[in-house]
């Protein structure tokens, strides 16, 4: 399980990086950049925005607690992890993989 705070620990350990509220969630961001992922306390889950060729490996992992957002977003990348079940690793992995993905939008 990952508690709230080791999940907003783990997003902002990154170097740049901010949170803010986001509709029902909190986001968290690149300072001055999009977010990369937002939180739901109301049932610990986590949607972090993967390139949608990461999603694809990222669902393979945990297919019952790593899945596609059911929206337009999820066709983009928007995943959701949930916090209650899935292996802290694969978290922060995607954490990294999110925020390097805004990072080489960046640079491009």
């Amino acid at each position: 399980m990952i508690p709230s705070e080791a999940f907003a620990e783990m997003a902002l350990s990154f170097p740049g990086t901010g949170q803010k509220p986001h509709f029902d969630r909190i986001g968290f961001n690149i300072i001055g950049k999009r977010m990369f992922a937002t939180y739901l306390s109301a049932n610990n889950t986590a949607n972090i925005f993967l390139a949608p060729e990461e999603q694809v490996i990222f669902c393979k992992m945990d297919p019952v607690n790593i899945y596609p957002v059911p929206n337009k977003w999820g066709e983009k990348g928007a995943t959701t992890f949930e916090l209650n079940k899935v292996a802290k690793e694969f978290v922060q992995e995607a954490l990294l993989s999110a925020y390097n993905d805004i990072l080489q939008k960046k640079k491009e």
